[in-house]
């Protein structure tokens, strides 16, 4: 069990035997221990301190009890502390003690036992307090967090309807431009080739066509590919990759470098070789639509308990508060990346590397998982099989 968290209190009189007394009484309880001579004494140690219970003389030559009570119940902070008058007056004279603020009175001679019954309830009691107050505190910056996350996932979901429509918008806008005016082109040569009597003139019109019918053709295949590669299903992640790359410099002018370690880099389930290739897809066209670099390398490292993939490149780099990944400054292609990694229990970290940016994103392995698994399921077989034979042999023995 967890050890309990000390309270202080705090014991008032001017009877220096009166306090070791006190003290004395009160050590077996295990709490901090605080003396005061004087009311103006007390009052500074009670400002200073967060004091579960006052153990205090009712009179002395140096304080009076119910003057000192009254000072302590004015302040703000302090009208919640316990606190336990001590007098040798008669205990009816005692009464008017509750309208000054106290909790409870005990008379002299001081009983130890009843003593440290009363001090242990009341600290108790603000111990009990101050958990609740934690735990409270705690809710409240749970409740602050849950809060947070929701419209944080709102501003992501409405970015993602938001990406959709600029894509579906794009994939529109490149059919209408790109392959419709292709095919309509193509159209336009073949009627003319049917209205044509020449063979020369008809052959020269379906070469035409049949070249821009090609185009047409290439032009769905690379949208096709950009949407979902089936390199990735067919031969892996690495293929994927390098097949983008060599894209990415044909069509910017970005010379890229892909480094993969171990050489004979493992396939991934495909749930994670799809998220990687998003996660680098993203950061590189991050990099050619932002960036203004020339160069940018790309390396995949897998080790026994993580996959590790990073992006660099050698441009302008990124805002602090993106590096940071603050929600109301990330747009919708980091916070997708930042989600994906989430999926599999992975982190992504944005870096200024001056020049450039690192993305580096690490992502759990779960082949160690699937291995401690078989071991289990071999050593469980195993152990049964054991006692089997046991088994069997006990009952050799039993017959003989």
């Amino acid at each position: 069990m967890p050890l309990k968290e000390k309270v202080n209190i705090l014991m008032v009189a001017d009877q220096p035997a009166r306090l070791l007394s006190y003290e004395a009484m009160l050590r077996e309880l295990d709490e901090n221990l605080i003396q005061a001579t004087s009311g103006k004494e007390a009052l500074e140690r009670l400002l200073k301190n967060d004091v579960a219970v006052v153990l205090m003389d009712v009179s002395g030559s140096q304080h009076d009890g119910f003057e000192l009570a009254n000072a302590i119940r004015r302040q703000p902070r302090l009208q919640r502390t316990a606190i336990i008058f001590i007098s040798d007056a008669h205990l009816t004279d005692l009464d008017k003690s509750y309208e000054h603020g106290a909790v409870d009175y005990i008379s002299v001679p001081v009983v130890p036992d009843l003593l440290r019954a009363k001090v242990r309830i009341f600290s108790e009691l603000h111990r009990k307090t101050q958990e609740l107050e934690t735990m409270r505190d705690s809710a409240l910056e749970l409740e602050r967090m849950v809060d947070e996350r929701t419209a944080a996932l709102h501003r992501l979901s409405v970015r993602l309807m938001t990406m959709q429509d600029e894509e579906r918008r794009r994939i529109a806008r490149d059919l209408h431009d790109g392959l419709g005016q292709e095919l309509a082109v193509a159209k336009m040569v073949l009627d003319k080739v049917l209205q044509q009597d020449s063979p020369e003139t008809e052959t020269e019109a379906c070469r035409e066509a049949s070249e821009i019918i090609d185009r047409a053709i290439q032009q769905v295949r690379s949208l096709s590919h950009l949407l979902h590669p089936p390199l990735l299903d067919e031969v892996g992640l690495l293929s994927a990759i390098r097949w983008y790359l060599d894209g990415l410099t044909e069509r910017s002018g970005i010379e890229t470098q892909l480094d993969v370690q171990p050489s004979d880099f493992p396939r991934l389930t495909l749930d994670r070789e799809t998220a990687v290739f998003r996660i680098i897809q993203e950061a590189l066209t991050n990099v050619f639509r932002h960036s203004e670099a020339r160069k940018v390398w790309v390396a995949l490292t897998q080790r026994e308990d993580a996959t590790v993939v990073t992006v660099r490149d050698d441009g302008k780099g990124i805002g602090k508060r993106i590096a940071e990944q603050r929600p109301d400054s990330v747009g919708i292609g980091i916070g997708g990346m930042k989600q994906r990694a989430k999926e599999f229990g992975g982190e992504l970290r944005l870096t200024n590397t001056y020049p450039g940016t690192l993305v580096e994103l690490v992502i759990p392995s779960p082949r160690l998982v699937e291995h401690e698994k078989v071991e289990h399921e071999e050593s469980s077989a195993q152990s049964t099989a054991d006692r089997a034979q046991s088994s069997e042999q006990g009952s050799e023995i039993a017959l003989i």
